[in-house]
């Protein structure tokens, strides 16, 4: 597992990236990567404390107004463009036998954490699927039971995704087709609201995709409790019931009626 060098992004770097970033002007922001590699900083320290950090800064600028759409699309895809760059340059670790599928939020900003999330596994051994944004519920739950991954990413959902998600991870516990996979919520949404992840029953959660390769390493017997899982609780509850009341239907004898000699 990979660890980003402390310090190795300053302030600086950061703001000097972010202004010809919004401007789309991809020479210059080539140029700042290639002289910080040149000074040292490695691909990995550049994606996870340059590239992730500016994307989530680009992100909150657009929701409080502060750019365009048109800035945060030519930024977004410039800011892709080099996390290619980068991430080809990333070491290899040998295989560890464990998968892992990842979704994303239906957007231009999601579908780049999404990625760079999917090639850090991949660097740290883990061999892994990326569906992105924008997968019917349908789809995702039959690229699972196919993939049968160790672990399921949701990353950065979008609000209005938050329904259909918590639907899935009820889904995927009430049949427990899968009972070895952990599901993980991660960045965008579950980082904004804190303990959203483990109230619609994640068993991981990750601030950042660097994170959630350290979580997923470290916790990989780690499952939801039913105390933390809150929302949707009610309809749970009245779902089980019934399912108890149908079994004890089941189970139940019959009464046995009355013979003629007896009436």
């Amino acid at each position: 597992m990979f660890t980003a060098t402390e310090n190795a992004i300053s302030h600086d770097l950061t703001r000097a990236y972010l202004e010809p970033l919004l401007g789309g002007d991809r020479q210059a922001c080539r140029q700042i990567i290639d002289q910080a590699q040149a000074a040292g900083i490695n691909a990995y320290d550049l994606l996870v404390g340059l590239i992730y950090p500016t994307m989530e800064n680009i992100q909150g600028l657009y929701r409080d107004d502060r750019i365009s759409i048109s800035q945060l699309n030519l930024a977004t895809r410039l800011n892709r463009s080099i996390a290619d760059q980068l991430t080809a340059q990333l070491p290899r670790v040998a295989a560890n036998g464990k998968k892992a599928l990842i979704v994303c939020g239906n957007a231009e900003p999601e579908e780049l954490g999404g990625q760079i999330c999917s090639d850090l596994f991949e660097s740290d051994g883990w061999e892994v699927k990326f569906a992105g944004g924008g997968v019917p519920d349908d789809e995702v739950l039959k690229l699972t039971g196919e993939y049968r991954p160790d672990l399921l990413i949701f990353f950065a959902t979008l609000p209005q995704g938050m329904p259909a998600v918590r639907k899935m991870i009820d889904y995927i516990r009430e049949v427990n087709a899968l009972p070895h996979m952990q599901i993980m919520c991660c960045g965008g949404i579950y980082k904004r609201a804190e303990g959203l992840a483990e109230e619609i029953g994640a068993d991981l959660y990750a601030p950042d995709a660097a994170s959630a390769v350290h979580v997923a390493n470290e916790n990989p017997t780690r499952r939801a409790t039913v105390e933390q899982q809150t929302v949707g609780r009610t309809r749970r509850i009245k779902k089980a019931e019934i399912r108890r009341k149908h079994q004890t239907q089941r189970i139940a004898p019959r009464p046995v009626a009355p013979s003629a000699e007896a009436a």
